[in-house]
């Protein structure tokens, strides 16, 4: 277990400095530009790269050695981090902060590239996973992947914030580079003993096409696996809500700093959970598992933003990453057990893109309704006029709408799954398949 160890610490690394740059990029437009139509479209493009990139670096994963894998996958950002921070230092300053203008957008897509390449990395961890753990201690080493998770988003959140806040997006740029020569460097010296990419079917070299039919085909022989997926979209669907406005709904009530502060400290719940997923597992049905935490985090959803307070913010902050871990463990859980090993990179790219193809949809949509329909409405309008004596009034308080009514959805689609067919099926299907 030492060099899966190893590779963990190594993902740790890179997860926090592609995290760094993307939460910097979205604190600084925002400071900037004071608009939640930019932070939305920041969301979208994360989700929508994703989504678009997630079955290619799945076969990249499943035809290449996972360690060649991640050490391209940093190559990559670390050059689109220096593309971007020549832009950054060359380009006139008030261009670059125009919201209508072609060069910050530019300069967005830029930097985000250099984020989406790190996905490559987080697809090929949870075949190691397969690869290197015996099959009844998986669910527990996927929880210290969601614990490593944890702390980077600990870590990024407040390095984020104070980076933005002395240097700007230069500093951050400068430092992202540096962590990620030195990310590579300690992956090179890493000896990994892990199996030979597949074969193709009529020969003896790895396949290099996507092989999309192929993928479809093994995910579709699992009965229900394409409803876990499916499902996994939906929630997604109302996430984009949180990825679109939870920045501006907390930078919105506390200085960027402290923003970056609260967030690290209520990522202390990643860490909390991993631990206990790594101690307790996820018990006999981690499907079971997944629903359960769903139910109780939309719930959360519904109500954390039904006052404007800092500690009702951080504690459903604190719920909802206390929880989350555990979906993400009992997805990789089931999954590791369903699918062949030599498929597993091209299946979790392929649930990652339909995953995330659902996202952008609300990202997109979510920042432009919110600035020029749930803000008025809550501010001066009819909203306002209805429930402003209670819920509040003002720009934040429309936000807050957004939130709620996400959170009440994300209730009634998770008692739907409890009540499905499918959940059925999946759920006897893992517990069929042998070890």
């Amino acid at each position: 277990m030492r060099p899966f160890y190893a590779v963990l610490g190594n993902n740790l690394l890179a997860n926090i400095v592609n995290f760094t740059v993307w939460f910097a990029l979205t604190f600084w437009v925002y400071l900037e530009t004071r608009s939640v139509f930019a932070t939305g479209m920041i969301a979208g493009v994360y989700l929508v790269m994703t989504a678009a990139s997630g079955i290619w670096f799945g076969s990249l994963v499943d035809h290449h050695r996972k360690k060649t894998a991640m050490l391209g996958s940093s190559l990559i950002s670390l050059i689109f981090y220096a593309l971007s921070l020549a832009l950054c230092l060359l380009a006139p300053p008030e261009q670059l902060t125009q919201i209508d203008g072609p060069l910050l957008w530019g300069f967005i897509v830029v930097v985000m590239i250099g984020v989406i390449a790190g996905n490559v990395r987080n697809i090929a961890l949870p075949t190691l996973v397969t690869a290197m753990v015996a099959e009844d201690r998986r669910d527990k080493v996927n929880g210290l992947v969601g614990m490593v998770t944890g702390i980077g988003f600990l870590t990024t959140s407040v390095i984020s914030g104070f980076l933005v806040a002395r240097g700007g997006m230069v500093a951050t740029l400068a430092c992202a580079m540096g962590f990620t020569v030195a990310a590579m460097i300690h992956l090179a010296f890493v000896v990994l003993q892990e199996p030979e990419p597949a074969p193709h079917e009529g020969g003896d070299k790895p396949a290099k096409q996507v092989d999309l039919k192929g993928t479809i085909k093994v995910v579709a022989a699992v009965p229900g696996l394409f409803a876990l997926i499916f499902f996994a979209a939906m929630n997604n669907l109302l996430g984009g809500v949180f990825m679109a406005l939870m920045d501006a709904y907390g930078l919105s009530l506390m200085r960027v700093e402290a923003w970056g502060l609260l967030w690290g400290v209520v990522s202390c719940a990643f860490i909390l959970s991993g631990l206990i997923i790594a101690k307790t597992g996820l018990g006999r049905n981690p499907l079971r598992t997944l629903l359960v935490v769903n139910l109780i985090t939309w719930t959360v959803a519904a109500v954390f933003t039904v006052q404007s307070s800092i500690p009702l913010l951080a504690g459903g902050c604190f719920i909802w990453l206390l929880l989350g871990p555990y979906a993400e463990a009992a997805e990789h859980t089931t999954l590791q057990k369903v699918v062949p090993f030599e498929r597993q990179g091209r299946v979790f790219g392929f649930a990652q893109s339909i995953e995330q193809a659902a996202s952008p949809i609300t990202a997109f949509l979510i920042g432009p309704l919110t600035q020029f329909l749930f803000v008025p409405l809550m501010t001066t309008g009819a909203g306002a006029d209805a429930i402003g004596d209670w819920y509040g009034r003002g720009p934040e308080r429309g936000m807050a709408l957004v939130f709620t009514l996400a959170g009440l959805l994300g209730v009634v689609m998770t008692i739907l799954a409890f009540r499905s067919r499918a959940y059925r099926q999946l759920s006897a299907a893992y517990a069929a398949q042998p070890a």
